[in-house]
């Protein structure tokens, strides 16, 4: 069965699925067993769909309904091919400015960074596959609705749009505090992507060895880092100035 955001129960998300549904995150009850159940695990491993092992308390919040032991969060968005957007912009004319999420799990921190993305005219954002905040009512919430202007992307690994974007004459910039240089030291101007990394662990050390470039912000206080919605804006803001 379906509402607005959620498809509940094994069958009706193994059918979603093969019917091309957006399907973003799927839920599914830990211990459950059954040829059925195997199916839908093979469909989500195929498919490369995000999925989680959860107690039946999650799916009952979840759904205040008959799961059957898996709820599935539908996209409220189409996701854009990145081949396709990155071509589109370069033959725009306009300087491109991408930017990748590494495996960002908070949805208010990818709903604020999808607002100042659009507010600072971000051509695009790539996110991974698995491992990241799902696309739900939060980050719709929080984003105030920019969620539906700003293209969106997903791929397999960010090493993938990483060596996309190179590949397409894109610089790559990885916000970091283990980089010596600070933000102010890097170039803006020309074609870039800037990565930021997930709340705890930042940037995964394999991307960073195939960046172009690092940054980092300046830090005066005792606190070491700043949140990672806060430090994306004042990078994006950086791009901003320099191509004022």
């Amino acid at each position: 069965m379906k509402n607005e955001t959620t498809i509940f129960g094994i069958r009706a998300i193994i059918e979603a699925i093969k019917s091309g549904e957006t399907i973003d995150k799927v839920f599914v009850q830990k211990g459950v067993r059954s040829e059925l159940f195997q199916e839908l695990e093979h469909l989500l491993r195929q498919e490369g769909i995000n999925s989680s092992y959860v107690p039946i308390e999650k799916l009952n919040r979840l759904t205040k309904g008959n799961h059957q032991g898996a709820v599935a969060q539908i996209s409220p968005i189409e996701f854009h091919d990145i081949d396709n957007l990155v071509l589109k912009v370069i033959e725009s004319g306009k300087v491109p400015l991408f930017l990748l999420l590494d495996q960002l799990s908070d949805v208010r921190n990818f709903g604020a960074i999808v607002r100042t993305a659009e507010c600072t005219g971000v051509s695009g954002i790539i996110i991974q596959k698995k491992g990241g905040a799902p696309i739900n009512g939060d980050t719709i919430k929080t984003s105030a609705g920019a969620i539906f202007k700003i293209p969106i992307c997903k791929v397999d690994h960010i090493k993938d749009a990483v060596f996309h974007m190179q590949s397409s004459g894109i610089k790559v910039i990885a916000a970091t505090e283990k980089a010596s240089d600070f933000i102010y030291d890097i170039s803006f101007k020309e074609p870039c992507a800037i990565i930021m990394g997930s709340e705890g662990r930042g940037i995964n050390p394999s991307v960073l060895k195939v960046v172009d470039a690092q940054a980092k912000l300046p830090i005066l206080g005792e606190i070491e880092s700043l949140n990672v919605s806060v430090a994306c804006g004042a990078f994006l803001y950086e791009a901003v100035r320099q191509r004022s």
